[in-house]
């Protein structure tokens, strides 16, 4: 586990999303958690929703360790003024890392690696590797799908209904800083 001060993965998409009140949500996200004093730990990307979260985070004067695999280096336009900066080899690796620098881990909207990073997690937690939080932020009922394939999951046999309490869902920010709150203190 990772040393004081608290710190808050975020998995979130590299690209805008179609819906500015995505964006808004990844700013409002970067101010809570430097308000907070909780530090973002991120895949240190500047585009998108993560150079969204990363530039507010800095803006209010938070505390930011980004993890990027090699091969994004460009893609993603790595941000090289964070407080930390740790290059991998491989995506797993990066997960990896921004896992073990958290103690909670947020998950706003995004696409396939978003989910890739979201299943992985709860996976972890669902065979008891961990019991740090997991929070989806459900921005405009972004993730309702994903909700109701979980819940899919339960009915037809492939997961126990205890799959549904390793995740918490905020319908906003302010829902999110309740549940983080309760959760990191």
């Amino acid at each position: 586990m990772p040393a004081f001060p608290p710190s808050v993965c975020v998995f979130c998409g590299s690209r805008p999303g179609t819906h500015p009140a995505m964006m808004r949500a990844a700013a409002e996200t970067g101010a809570l958690l430097a308000r907070r004093g909780w530090r973002l730990v991120y895949g240190a990307g500047d585009i998108g929703l993560m150079g969204e979260v990363a530039r507010a985070t800095q803006s209010a004067g938070g505390k930011t360790f980004g993890v990027i695999p090699t091969h994004l280096m460009q893609g993603e336009v790595a941000r090289r003024d964070l407080d930390a900066l740790v290059i991998t080899e491989t995506m797993h690796e990066r997960k990896t890392v921004m896992f073990a620098n958290s103690h909670a881990i947020v998950v706003l909207p995004g696409g396939a690696g978003t989910l890739d990073e979201f299943f992985e997690v709860l996976t972890w937690a669902q065979i008891g590797l961990h019991a740090k939080p997991v929070v989806l932020l459900d921005q405009g009922g972004f993730w309702q799908p994903l909700l109701a394939l979980l819940d899919h999951l339960v009915v037809q046999g492939f997961a126990a209904a205890s799959l549904r309490d390793l995740v918490t869902v905020a319908a906003d920010v302010p829902a999110l800083d309740a549940a983080l709150t309760r959760a990191l203190g």
